[in-house]
């Protein structure tokens, strides 16, 4: 907190310095807006379509950075304060969001909460499920004495699970949200913003008809995961179930032994030949799990979109293509069955 706030001091003097020199963000009359995440960054693109060229897209994560551990530069608190449009997820990685829009200068901006946007019925909590790290320690703390219950739920209150852009079902609405902001802010373009989202959603709509289909024909409906699991939206679209090292938000990067032999089990016990990992994972985990198996057993590896840099979207990277991409390691995971 107090790097925060030193941060936004700075800030604070830099912008001063900037409106008397007359060069403050926005002074071009381009349509500036800020988003924290890559899917924010292509959907927004992509809404706007050809007026992307006279809009200003910030991506703040744009050097692979993890959005656990991301803390804003005095020089991007600076394009917040002043931009026209702010989208971030809004969990608990985001705790330095709320410091930065109360010190913002431009008052009338507009801000997209993802979880906000979603809401109550659909934002899910971090879950601990069977055979991941802490299960123990997490159900002997369910099971204090009643008289410090109350004390025990404001101190172990669950966090949101932040990782709802890998919903197909949540973009859209997300999608539509920021398409009808962008229409409020920018009237005289409506029709087009319009046009873009409806014919977008269309594409994330085919995609996840495609998901629903390959999961309805895979016999096996299970995944074991080596690594943090930020897929929980995902699998509950599609009537999956997991067996994971750790929940989507944790920050460990070893597994006790009682984890490793779990997995390990649980690939035996239902056949599978695949274990999966995330993008930014060293595999390590996995190597071991595989080691311990009776079976054949190879690594697959989904895409959490956490670890894209500017360099990739020049490349040609996308949130389609990423899902797509995933499609096809859950396909060839789900039907890698022994017997």
């Amino acid at each position: 907190m107090k790097k925060i706030l030193s941060l936004l001091a700075s800030a604070s003097l830099i912008l001063t310095s900037a409106v008397g020199c007359n060069t403050a963000a926005g002074s071009d009359d381009k349509l500036s807006i800020i988003t924290t995440i890559f899917p924010e960054y292509d959907w927004v693109t992509e809404i706007l379509g050809d007026k992307a060229d006279d809009a200003e897209i910030t991506m703040l994560m744009q050097s692979g950075a993890d959005m656990h551990n991301y803390q804003p530069s005095a020089e991007e608190l600076i394009k917040v304060s002043d931009c026209d449009m702010f989208i971030y997820v809004g969990g608990e990685s985001d705790e330095w969001v709320h410091d930065a829009l109360e010190n913002a200068t431009n008052k009338d901006m507009t801000v997209i909460n993802l979880l906000d946007v979603l809401g109550d019925d659909i934002v899910k909590e971090e879950e601990i499920v069977e055979g991941m790290e802490h299960e123990h320690e997490h159900e002997e703390e369910e099971h204090e004495d009643e008289e410090h219950e109350e004390e025990h739920e404001e101190e172990h209150e669950h966090e949101a699970d932040e990782h709802v852009w890998l919903s197909l079902k949540n973009s859209k609405i997300i999608c539509q949200h920021i398409a009808d902001k962008l229409c409020e802010i920018d009237p005289d373009n409506k029709s087009v913003y319009e046009k873009n989202v409806s014919d977008y959603i269309g594409k994330l709509d085919e995609l996840d008809k495609e998901y629903q289909q390959m999961v309805d024909s895979s016999a096996v409906k299970t995944l074991v995961f080596a690594d943090r699991f930020p897929f929980r939206y995902l699998t509950e679209d599609y009537g999956l179930d997991y067996y994971a090292a750790f929940s989507g938000c944790s920050a460990e990067t070893e597994a006790s032994f009682e984890t490793v032999t779990f997995l390990a089990e649980k690939v035996n016990e239902l056949g599978l030949t695949t274990v999966l990992t995330i993008e930014s994972g060293d595999g390590k985990i996995a190597e071991t799990v595989i080691e311990s198996t009776a079976n054949p057993t190879g690594r697959l590896i989904l895409d959490s979109m956490q670890s894209v840099t500017m360099s990739d979207i020049e490349s040609g990277a996308d949130y389609l293509s990423a899902m797509r991409g995933n499609l096809g390691v859950l396909k060839e995971a789900l039907e890698n069955k022994i017997g």
